[in-house]
């Protein structure tokens, strides 16, 4: 699979004065060099800068197009990768104002809440005109909409993979929030995922390459996978009972299937300065696993642990980016 991979600075919205860096690695048809419709789109939040290390390892995997380039890796060729980064850091510290109600100067978050959801709001616009920007100014809009297949069996609507790495699970808090309080029935005249995803334009027809919706957005979400998160306060992970009750919910009502992975390193899971962030993961752990059992089979939950006989370190939390196991 030929494929376009750079790095951008998009607005979140036109005419807006804020700006994301974007790493992206997107599908080209072999044939015609054009942008092709993915099987799925994996969106990866970023979390603090760590600069000043001189470590080569930490250096390299916080590059945004070499992460792209290792999620490409991670969930295959017919992927495309959206790597997120921040649109303001004060400091280090990264700040995610524009997908959370409230944030501190830090970016930690003072709370998780859907009112106005926007955090699948902002991550459909912004992928939106990070589309546009790669039409126009790289591939000058040319754009084939036949379906990408490994096989001859006919082309779905494109899932929705979502990684959040280090302060990037805040992202992934606020989006999963959103998703326990999407109404399901609003959408019932969308495609679901496994079924076409059209847009008509023009008398024409053209399947989106990516969620043009937030409804779009939240019912195309399979995966979720929480890598290495922590915050130097509380809400690292998600402990809202409410939340997970109304996902099991919205799953047994006719929401596609989901699966959640924890993925972690000693560096946040034996913090003895942090205690709370391992006490939240098994919190949520907890919540997942009640709510899997009164699903039906489309709720799954697992955590996966990595370099458990080392000493805790800055380069193992980078170093997890390249071990994730996404099977």
């Amino acid at each position: 699979m030929d494929r376009w991979s750079g790095v951008l600075r998009v607005p979140l919205h036109h005419n807006s004065g804020t700006y994301h860096r974007v790493g992206a690695s997107l599908c080209l048809s072999p044939e015609t060099k054009t942008l092709r419709v993915p099987v799925a789109n994996a969106i990866f939040f970023c979390g603090d800068q760590v600069e000043g290390t001189g470590n080569p390892v930490i250096e390299r995997l916080s590059d945004l197009q070499k992460l792209s380039e290792i999620v490409v890796s991670k969930f295959g060729s017919f992927i495309n990768a959206w790597v997120i980064e921040a649109s303001v850091f004060n400091g280090p510290f990264a700040v995610y104002k524009d997908f959370m109600q409230s944030v501190n100067q830090y970016g930690e978050p003072m709370s998780y809440h859907p009112t106005g959801f926007p955090a699948s709001t902002s991550t459909v616009s912004l992928l939106s005109n990070c589309l546009e920007e790669v039409k126009e100014v790289i591939l000058g809009r040319q754009v084939d909409t036949k379906p990408d297949c490994t096989s001859s069996s006919s082309f779905n609507q494109p899932k929705t993979f979502i990684l959040g790495f280090s302060k990037g699970g805040a992202v992934l808090n606020q989006i999963v929030t959103e998703l326990g309080f999407s109404d399901i029935e609003s959408n019932v005249n969308l495609p679901d995922v496994g079924q076409p995803m059209v847009k008509k334009s023009s008398g024409s027809e053209e399947i989106s390459i990516v969620p043009n919706t937030k409804e779009c957005l939240l019912n195309s979400i399979s995966e979720i996978h929480y890598v290495d998160v922590g915050l130097n306060s509380t809400g690292a992970y998600l402990t809202n009972h409410d939340v997970f009750e109304r996902i099991s919910k919205r799953l047994i009502q006719g929401a596609p299937q989901l699966r959640f992975i924890l993925h972690g390193t000693p560096r946040q899971w034996s913090d003895k300065r942090r205690v709370w962030i391992r006490n939240e993961r098994d919190t949520m752990l907890h919540l997942l696993e009640s709510e899997a059992h009164k699903s039906r089979g489309k709720l799954e939950v697992c955590t996966r642990y990595y370099f458990a006989d080392k000493s805790p370190s800055m380069q193992m939390h980078f170093e997890i980016i390249e071990s994730l196991d996404v099977s």
